[in-house]
């Protein structure tokens, strides 16, 4: 079994957090990958916290990547260019190696260049700054997570987990991205295009929540619900209920919906044999059409090329 490469590079301004993350999350794959951590002149590092860390490696390290993550800094380190013992290292990395960028690491690689043209992410906070300092790229700032492949690129500090997931996932298909996720004790699967949580006001005391009518809802994905009826199960007014929903959810009922009817499919392209006429059926999609429509929106690719990928991997 060959072991995938991964590389962590760690700049000064680090937050600790984040730069264990792939150790931690890939270190639970069952000894399928190798994660290394490097600054760029193999000197111990200065985090954002009190503290430093020592790396065992230094910037020829990237040269033998697979993967290699930018750990995320500090903001106020943040600049629209890329320092030269950076820019260094990162010309290190082999054409074609997969690079994952964590909250604000995708600053780094912006700045590089590499993202003109993408579609990336990173935290909502510093969204706008983002988009002033790199016009040419595509800027989602209301996912966790973009694959945009060979680049990846995640939001604020546990979309980190989110995108370590999806990497095990991609590679060595759901079963065993569950089986890490139990182990580290996180959520399994939260969907790249789950919004950030951005400023959500908090639902007032003693304000009927909407849980129930969600937790209904999962149950009767199949089914063509409504705002009518998801407001009638909570006993609320359509208008009361939608803005409930939106204050804890931050999306609206509709939106929610078919971003779990999409992640039902996709559960189902990865764990069955059904087809996408029947899939579609199951998750209330009115057409195999319609489910790929949304797919492709969701993560653009198709149902054929997704099945392929993780059954190829499972």
């Amino acid at each position: 079994m060959r072991r995938e490469r991964v590389v962590v590079l760690a700049l000064d301004g680090v937050y600790p957090f984040e730069l264990g993350i792939p150790s931690r999350i890939l270190g639970a794959a069952d000894g399928r990958y190798q994660v290394l951590t490097c600054s760029v002149d193999g000197r111990p590092v200065r985090t954002n916290a009190d503290f430093g860390v020592t790396v065992e490696h230094g910037p020829e390290a990237l040269a033998t990547a697979d993967t290699v993550v930018i750990a995320p800094v500090a903001p106020d380190r943040l600049t629209d260019e890329v320092p030269g013992d950076v820019l260094a290292a990162l010309a290190l990395i082999r054409p074609g190696t997969r690079i994952v960028s964590i909250c604000t690491g995708a600053f780094v690689l912006a700045a590089a260049g590499l993202l003109d043209g993408r579609r990336a992410t990173t935290h909502w906070q510093v969204a706008d700054r983002f988009r002033r300092m790199f016009p040419r790229v595509d800027l989602d700032p209301d996912v966790l997570f973009v694959d945009d492949h060979p680049f990846l690129t995640s939001a604020g500090a546990a979309s980190g987990v989110d995108i370590c997931l999806h990497l095990v996932r991609k590679d060595h298909g759901s079963r065993l991205a569950n089986s890490v996720a139990r182990r580290c004790v996180v959520p399994p699967f939260r969907d790249g295009g789950q919004a950030q949580y951005i400023e959500q006001p908090v639902p007032e005391q003693g304000a009927a929540s909407t849980a129930a009518t969600r937790a209904w809802a999962l149950e009767r994905l199949g089914e063509p619900l409504t705002l009518a009826d998801l407001s009638g199960h909570a006993r609320m007014s359509r208008r009361t209920f939608a803005r409930r929903f939106h204050d804890e959810v931050g999306l609206s009922p509709g939106r929610w919906l078919i971003q779990q009817r999409v992640a039902r499919a996709r559960h189902l392209l990865e764990s069955s044999d059904l087809t996408v006429d029947q899939i579609a059926g199951r998750v209330g999609f009115a057409t195999g059409a319609s489910l790929r429509q949304h797919l492709h929106t969701a993560i653009g690719v198709s149902p054929q090329a997704y099945r392929r990928t993780f059954q190829t991997a499972r």
